[in-house]
């Protein structure tokens, strides 16, 4: 087994910037990605006090990026994955698996502007009701987007996209 690496000078401390409430109680009912519910449900993302002034000129921003921390994923990680819709085993970067050394999770969301001054309305979410939100970024299509990336070996389970 290796030893960490421990960086001189560097601790790295996550604070969540708010919460996340989705209608998933527990893991076994959360979907495999937001985009598999049809229709996908009503989420939303409460900011904490201290962060809401980071939320102006949000509005005009059809898609976010949001980073959040998969703090009820208990079992450790697993560097060979074997999906349930595929049988293989992958290396675990290859996978969107949960179950990864820094449980963090990522999504691209609709936005569907404030429900509050602190609270977003989002789908296409993916985590547990209560997950902690860490960050909050534009999704930028000229940016973000690669039109002609290819998927590896989950090509052949493509989620459909729903129409939007």
């Amino acid at each position: 087994m290796t030893e960490p690496i421990t960086l001189p000078g560097e601790t790295f401390t996550l604070r969540p910037i708010g919460v996340l409430s989705t209608p998933w109680q527990t893991l076994d009912a959360c979907p495999r990605n937001g985009r598999q519910p049809d229709p996908p449900p009503a989420c939303e993302a409460r900011v904490f006090p201290e962060f809401v002034a980071g939320l102006r000129d949000l509005e005009g921003f059809s898609h976010l990026i949001l980073l959040y921390w998969l703090h009820q994923q208990a079992r450790p990680p697993e560097l060979l994955v074997t999906p349930p819709f595929d049988g293989q085993p992958h290396g675990l970067f290859t996978t969107r698996s949960p179950r990864r050394p820094n449980p963090i999770g990522l999504s691209v969301v609709a936005f569907d502007g404030f429900a509050a001054a602190d609270r977003l309305k989002l789908r296409y979410l993916d985590c547990l009701d209560g997950t902690p939100l860490l960050d909050i970024k534009p999704y930028l299509p000229s940016t973000d987007a690669e039109p002609e990336a290819t998927m590896g070996w989950l090509a052949k389970h493509r989620t459909p996209r729903p129409p939007p």
